[in-house]
């Protein structure tokens, strides 16, 4: 069952221009990646009363909850595109792009070993295998959509051909676990959490486009009432700004709570 996906509040930061001027963080982005947090843990907690609760009338592989599912999966990538944008044009407008490459390196291999931590642990709990899952995917595309920050439409078309391209994988038969990075399974494959290259990438592409196209420069292309300040969407954003921790801690505290509860009951 794979998992949904979350976007680090890191990939979106608050910067400085070349004029002293700071940056303010976009209440809007915040408020999407919280409300993506909170369809998470909905979606989770789902998860966790058809796996150990015995709630077998909760259907997640079709249905609401598939489609549930996948749109939280793809707010989040979207987003990361759309923060990579942000980021990275006023990354830009503070610093100029002299070693640039090398703080998006940095950040995306810090998500990445995240991931790797998160593999590592789900191995040795014994519960499944994570070998690409959405942290893999969220690091590795910090540092291979670097050359693509700058486009709109070529993006799109490449995201689109990548979607395709799974299409395509899917007909194809492998026999090793050496190339789900890419998005080739053996059969059989089983996972927790799985986010491959094709066609995932492809929607940080589209973020990626989408950002150009409403945050050019790194600033709003829209008009936008300043309402960040009232609840619920403060609430959202605090959610969206700790989506990374949010994520790590959240299936722990979700199981723990029903377990004491006795709603579900963890095999030994």
């Amino acid at each position: 069952m794979a998992q949904v996906a979350v976007a680090p509040e890191e990939v979106a930061a608050t910067g400085r221009s070349s004029t002293g001027h700071r940056f303010q963080r976009l209440w809007e982005v915040d408020a999407w990646r919280g409300v993506a947090v909170v369809m998470m843990v909905v979606f989770h907690l789902m998860y966790d009363l058809w796996a150990f609760g015995g709630r077998q009338d909760i259907v997640l592989s079709r249905g609401f909850w598939f489609y549930f599912q996948r749109a939280t999966a793809g707010s989040f990538i979207l987003l990361v595109g759309i923060s990579l944008v942000i980021s990275y044009h006023r990354a830009l407008a503070g610093r100029g792009s002299s070693g640039l490459f090398w703080k998006f390196f940095r950040r995306g291999l810090r998500i990445f070993a995240v991931g790797m931590g998160l593999t590592a642990a789900v191995w040795f709990a014994g519960v499944g295998r994570i070998d690409f899952g959405i942290l893999h995917l969220i690091g590795a595309s910090v540092v291979l959509a670097y050359p693509f920050l700058g486009y709109r439409w070529a993006n799109v078309a490449l995201g689109l051909a990548l979607n395709g391209l799974a299409e395509i994988f899917q007909g194809l038969e492998v026999s090793t676990y050496g190339l789900v990075w890419l998005g080739l399974q053996p059969p059989n494959y089983v996972f927790l959490d799985y986010f491959p290259l094709v066609p995932w990438f492809g929607l940080v592409l589209i973020g990626i486009a989408l950002g150009n196209t409403l945050y050019p420069g790194g600033q709003r292309a829209f008009a936008l009432p300043d309402w960040g300040r009232r609840f619920p969407l403060n609430l959202l954003r605090f959610l969206g700004r700790h989506s990374l921790l949010i994520y790590v801690v959240h299936q722990p505290v979700l199981i723990a709570v029903l377990a004491a509860l006795g709603i579900i009951q963890l095999p030994i």
